[in-house]
């Protein structure tokens, strides 16, 4: 029997919980003195496919000035409108419990959860999140972005470790099914 795929939620916050300012700024992250790539590099190569929802695909593509970021992995983007595929992008406007499950079953590595907040707030309530590695910067923002939403779910978590970058902790959690 194949190992199923791992949905694995990456990403940076402050330390009082936000993954942007209210005007999706990400400024005080790049301030933090980090260690090399913090990391990503490393992560990258555990994965072949992203998910990201399409306000999150849209403001990566304004910061990169169009060049795609995401070179060699399969990408989709979830999108509540009708959008062209491009080379790099498959846009997605179907069940995200089904498309992501028929997808976790397929062969491959891991698959990157990339943000936002709206698609990894139904991924959390559907539970689709395998594990969370989450990067703390200890910057204090005070309002933003919230990494987890208010909501109706819970999800129990087992501890896996931590590493620290410089100044960034890495926090490593399971999620218990």
């Amino acid at each position: 029997m194949k190992k199923e795929r791992k949905i694995v939620l990456y990403i940076a916050q402050s330390l009082d919980g936000y993954i942007a300012t209210k005007e999706d700024s990400l400024d005080w992250l790049f301030k933090v003195e980090g260690e090399g790539d913090n990391g990503y590099s490393e992560f990258y190569e555990t994965i072949d496919t992203i998910l990201i929802g399409k306000r999150t695909y849209d403001w990566i593509m304004e910061q990169e000035k169009g060049q795609f970021p995401y070179p060699n992995k399969d990408c989709y983007v979830f999108s509540r409108s009708q959008s062209d595929d491009t080379n790099e992008v498959k846009f997605v406007n179907e069940d995200i419990v089904n498309f992501t499950n028929d997808l976790k079953k397929e062969d491959g590595r891991n698959i990157w959860i990339v943000g936002g907040g709206d698609i990894l707030h139904t991924f959390l309530m559907e539970k689709l999140i395998d594990e969370l590695i989450v990067t703390v910067a200890p910057t204090i923002i005070g309002e933003g972005i919230p990494l987890f939403k208010a909501g109706n779910y819970q999800l129990d978590l087992t501890f896996a470790g931590t590493r620290t970058f410089n100044q960034f902790v890495e926090l490593r959690y399971t999620v218990n099914k």
